[in-house]
């Protein structure tokens, strides 16, 4: 497993009439949480660019709790719980900071494209920067 937290405080843009993040945000917190959890295993996701493969999001969801309000601290967690054979499910939980209750929680499935934009197993430089960082978990 790799799990990664990462701190991102609300601001008034990511807010709707009502005072409470928009939907559609909690998704960027994943995106956030994801890219540095990505980062942690010394692999941006720049690198899947630079050698010309992509990880596209194939499926997500976000079960809603409770509602995050501005300047709120949250804490967004990222986790890898399963070693990837053709897509990596990413699992997502989001607090607020000194807290432990969920307000959201979801997942995030990628699937792997090669350099000619077709579906692929994971490259092998992704297999081994997790593998190495899996170890450091157990």
């Amino acid at each position: 497993m790799i799990k990664y937290s990462h701190r991102v405080r609300v601001l008034y843009r990511d807010i709707d009439y009502m005072g409470v993040v928009y939907y559609s945000r909690y998704f960027e917190f994943f995106e956030a949480a994801r890219n540095e959890m990505l980062r942690t295993i010394k692999l941006p996701y720049i690198e899947f660019e630079k050698r010309g493969n992509a990880m596209p999001v194939v499926e997500s969801y976000c079960k809603y709790i409770e509602g995050a309000r501005y300047d709120d601290v949250l804490i967004v967690t990222s986790k890898v719980s399963e070693f990837p054979r053709f897509l990596v499910r990413i699992e997502y939980t989001i607090r607020r900071q000194n807290s432990d209750k969920i307000i959201a929680e979801g997942y995030t499935i990628h699937a792997f494209m090669n350099e000619k934009g077709r579906a692929s197993k994971p490259p092998k430089y992704f297999l081994k920067a997790l593998e190495k960082s899996w170890k450091d978990y157990e």
